[in-house]
């Protein structure tokens, strides 16, 4: 048996080594966070803002994303038709809180379609359907009719009894809690909304809070469950086309959280 293979052997060099290395200094790596990203469009579309947090950022962002064009109430139709398409069966679209893939051509108001759900609940904030808030893509899902129907306009937090149609999503008398596939999406539509609509456009200041009873005020909680969603479920491949095919067809505008997750921690 050599010196090298045998336990002394090893003992001596490690020894050696050991002395050597004494007194020298390792540098030191710098860890990038592992929810950091960049994107394509930061040194063009989000040139203004990157860099930035708190205020300062959330007004940069505003400046940004309020320019975008606005499409009428029946476009929504068609345009979630596009937007939700389902990847794997082009005929049909995915559902928001259910996940089911459902024909296009199954959309209205009865039993069994899926219609035009607003993850900003109108009711808060009184914006209706008119073009704006409420028609802003950004915010407007496919959802099935019945599910639609329970979450009605309830504020967003954990808990409650299991939804009927929408497995992994749970309801109470003032709070919705969806799928945990549909979190980080639900958290991120209404911070855009948040962001978006400043009140400075004739629309009201949407806000995000902490309460689970705001009724028709323009706030929408509950914001410390939001920003945990946010955290828990990324942005998927399916949030991120949905992105892309909002900016590039239809509002020329892009929901920043699905680009800079991050950026929710920052302002919030």
């Amino acid at each position: 048996m050599s010196v090298a293979q045998s336990p002394i052997g090893r003992w001596k060099v490690w020894a050696a080594l050991s002395t050597a290395l004494v007194g020298l200094t390792l540098p030191t790596l710098a860890a990038t966070p592992a929810s950091a990203t960049t994107t394509a469009y930061d040194s063009t579309y989000y040139k203004n803002a990157v860099g930035k947090t708190g205020t300062s950022l959330k007004s940069s962002l505003h400046t940004i994303i309020s320019s975008q064009s606005k499409i009428s109430y029946d476009a929504v139709w068609n345009a979630l038709k596009v937007a939700d398409q389902d990847p794997n069966n082009s005929a049909n679209v995915l559902l928001l809180y259910s996940g089911t893939s459902r024909s296009k051509t199954l959309n209205g108001g009865n039993v069994g379609n899926w219609n035009r759900e607003h993850v900003w609940a109108q009711s808060h904030g009184d914006f209706g359907t008119a073009a704006g808030p409420g028609t802003d893509l950004h915010h407007l899902r496919a959802a099935d009719v019945q599910v639609n129907s329970i979450r009605g306009n309830k504020d967003f937090d954990n808990g409650g009894s299991a939804v009927s149609g929408a497995p992994g999503s749970y309801t109470d008398s003032n709070s919705f809690e969806p799928r945990d596939a549909d979190k980080g999406d639900v958290a991120r539509m209404i911070l855009y909304m948040a962001v978006r609509y400043e009140g400075g456009d004739s629309w009201p200041d949407l806000e995000p809070n902490d309460s689970t009873t705001n009724g028709s005020v323009p706030f929408m909680g509950r914001l410390s469950v939001l920003k945990q969603w946010n955290e828990q479920d990324p942005p998927s491949a399916f949030e991120e086309r949905r992105n892309d095919v909002i900016y590039n067809s239809y509002q020329g505008n892009r929901n920043p959280f699905i680009d800079h997750p991050e950026w929710v921690e920052a302002i919030w």
